[in-house]
């Protein structure tokens, strides 16, 4: 069935594109294409991350120590940098999944409430 909602851009959650990447890195490593197609495929094509959004963030989170990267070869046999999760990314996912998940409440409190 086709999504009739239009795709999302990255610069609309900028303040969720960081949480999304380690969440998609706590899977497993991947290359900055491979993320954001993970996080594409996931959000059943509502989110599309532009290149112009990943890579900055990326190299954010390599420079925070959230990350690290390393240089492999890619399933089509080209060189690719593989980013993963650090044990300060996972402590950090933890951390940002708390607040979105009590952000989530409160927008939810808002929107239920009843104009008084």
């Amino acid at each position: 069935m086709a999504n009739d909602n239009p795709p999302l851009r990255a610069d609309l959650l900028q303040g969720t594109l960081d949480m999304l990447i380690l969440r998609t890195l706590q899977w497993g490593p991947q290359h900055g294409h491979g993320i954001g197609q993970s996080i594409r495929h996931s959000s059943a094509d509502l989110l599309q991350i532009e290149r112009g959004s990943l890579y900055p963030a990326l190299h954010r989170l390599e420079q925070q120590g959230l990350i690290a990267s390393e240089w492999k070869a890619s399933e089509l046999n080209r060189r690719a940098k593989y980013y993963r999760l650090t044990a300060g990314g996972r402590q950090q996912l933890t951390a940002e999944k708390s607040k979105w998940d009590l952000l989530v409440k409160a927008i939810a409190r808002v929107m239920r409430a009843a104009k008084a």
